[in-house]
């Protein structure tokens, strides 16, 4: 029997959140020059090339957090599937808000998904402090970026309910 080599997983995890990230970058590039641009932003709104950025680096840092996690309760167990599945959801929600604010042009729908996206991103780093202190303290700049997108998000919303 062949035993994965132990890098193997580690970078699974890693990547994993990047998916998501990259089949919604297909909507995003072809909704920013056309529907975006269009939008009422606040002053604070950072210009579109932080965006990819800030996101690889977080889905990077949010993937490595649930290797260790995935690592320290021994894999795919019942002592895993909270901790886990709450990540798993997060992961879904995440990957949700994009087809849904730029693809749909939903902005009050997106926030909504922003703010259960914050939440189970919140309820996540939360059951991973006891399992793994890393693992939580690498959700934080990613919790602290879901509050400024989640502002954003709300301010452009308002500021654009009535356009289609």
């Amino acid at each position: 029997m062949e035993v994965v080599p132990a890098w193997v997983p580690a970078v699974g995890f890693t990547l994993l959140p990047h998916a998501g990230g990259f089949l919604g970058s297909n909507i995003t590039k072809r909704e920013i020059p056309t529907w975006y641009q269009t939008l009422l932003k606040p002053s604070w709104c950072p210009p579109n090339w932080v965006f990819a950025p800030v996101w690889g680096t977080l889905y990077t840092s949010i993937g490595y957090g649930s290797y260790l996690v995935w690592k320290e309760l021994g894999g795919f167990n019942e002592k895993s599937v909270v901790p886990l599945g709450l990540y798993a959801g997060n992961l879904a929600l995440n990957w949700a808000w994009t087809p849904i604010f730029f693809g749909a042009h939903k902005m009050g729908w997106g926030l909504v998904t922003l703010l259960l996206t914050a939440g189970t991103a919140a309820a996540t780093t939360a059951s991973w402090y006891n399992i793994n202190k890393t693992a939580a303290y690498l959700m934080v700049p990613y919790l602290a970026w879901l509050s400024l997108a989640s502002a954003l998000n709300y301010r452009i919303w308002k500021d654009n309910c009535n356009k289609k």
